[in-house]
Parts: structure tokens; sequence; C-alpha cells
């Protein structure tokens, strides 16, 4: 079984986020996926707002989705301890994910002693199925 990662808001579901979670899994044969969802505290820290739906219901959401194994609540700063709690073995990024986690997670896993992989996904009709151009319609 090859533990598989992925972080996100996921505020709204939609079909960018499926395949995102497809994407994720195919990285290994015998997937198991686990969804981290942000925090409320860390979303409105990171994307100046606070996101639609509470935590709890994004959890919900996430963890109704047949393609996530498992839903988690991140943690509220930082992620290494949260990272090492669920003992991935690869980490899938979303194209668009960026910034301070992002740019320092390959050195932060390391320096932790964690052999996680960090692989980036593709963009999936992002004109289409990007949950900010969404919430504007």
């Amino acid at each position: 079984m090859t533990r598989i990662m992925v972080f996100g808001t996921f505020d709204m579901i939609h079909k960018g986020h499926e395949n995102f979670f497809k994407q994720a899994r195919a990285f290994a044969p015998d997937p198991y996926l686990i969804a981290s969802v942000a925090r409320d505290e860390v979303v409105t820290r990171l994307k100046g707002r606070r996101p639609q739906h509470r935590e709890d219901e994004r959890l919900t959401m996430v963890a109704a989705r047949l393609l996530a194994d498992k839903a988690v609540l991140g943690d509220t700063v930082g992620y290494i301890e949260h990272i090492r709690a669920h003992k991935p073995d690869v980490i899938a990024l979303g194209y668009d994910q960026h910034g301070e986690y992002v740019e320092h997670l390959e050195e932060e896993l390391q320096k932790a002693g964690l052999k996680t992989r960090v692989v980036r996904l593709k963009p999936y009709r992002p004109e289409l199925y990007k949950t900010s151009k969404l919430n504007h319609h």
C-alpha cells in the first residue's frame, strides 16, 4: 500500500478536485489517499478570506468522496508534525499550490528524516474548474 497525501481547502468539491484525487491515486498501483483539509484560520491567513464552508463541513465533504480513503484536518501552525503523523510515501501537490509551505517542503521533509517523495500534478481545465473562478459565477 502506498500512502499518498494531498492538501487543500476543498471549499467546494468540483471536477478539478475529482481529477486531482484521481491523478494523486495514479502514482501507485495500491494507493491509500489521505486528504488533508486546511483549517479555517490557515485558509484565512493564506488567502486573506474565510472559506465559504467551515472546516468540519469541508472535512465531511471530502470524507464522503470515494476517491479519498481518509480525510483529516491539517495543523493550525506548520505541517511537518501533521505529515509525520500520517507517514505518506508521496505528497502530491496541485499545479497551483505555491507559497511558503511548498517552497521549503522537500527540505523540511529531509530535515525531519522523512523519505516522502513530492510530486506535482497537472492542471485539469483550470479555466473552468478553479474554485476561485467558480465562486464568482
